[in-house]
């Protein structure tokens, strides 16, 4: 069984809802919203959620896989025109063990550029040169605090971030 975080009421759900201002939205469709990430780890990172609340990748129907990949697709392509990014990372956690932190399921769509607040970032960037942090660096959580307190931006930034990648959004099919 996978052991998933607890937060009650769910951030996600409270933003999807309108009662948290942090979650400006960018796009959106019949299955998910994709909003702008509070914490700016990289400028656009972008999270696609689902509209139900589901856990993880095992509870989405067929309808809501399909519907993530597309609004992950639509917004990498708005933010490559957007901040011509070095690279793309998308990435989802599933429970704790994984690093998932809110449980309610999202798919992480970031613009990768030298210089991030990111530090660490994710395991896999430890074996690429210039992919953010110096070789060989240690992760040390003691920095993680002050780290994520500084990458939280105001809303009205928020805001005008979702608004610029949102004027790159390219058009949709009929």
């Amino acid at each position: 069984m996978i052991e998933l975080p607890v937060r009650i009421p769910c951030d996600l759900c409270e933003g999807i809802a309108g009662r948290e201002e942090k979650w400006a939205i960018i796009d959106e469709c019949s299955h998910t919203l994709t909003v702008i990430n509070p914490w700016q780890y990289e400028i656009g990172q972008c999270c696609v959620i689902t509209r139900r609340h589901v856990a993880t990748l095992l509870d989405l129907s067929d309808d809501e896989c399909g519907a993530i990949i597309s609004s992950a697709k639509r917004v990498a392509q708005a933010l490559i025109e957007t901040y011509e990014p070095l690279g793309l990372l998308t990435f989802q956690n599933n429970g704790i063990y994984s690093g998932q932190e809110t449980p309610h399921y999202h798919y992480h769509v970031v613009p990768r550029q030298p210089g991030s607040d990111w530090g660490i970032g994710p395991p896999q960037l430890a074996t690429f040169e210039n992919a953010g942090r110096q070789k060989g660096t240690k992760h040390d959580p003691n920095d993680d605090a002050l780290r994520r307190e500084r990458v939280q931006v105001s809303a009205a930034s928020l805001i005008e971030t979702a608004s610029l990648i949102q004027s790159n959004l390219p058009a949709k099919r009929p």
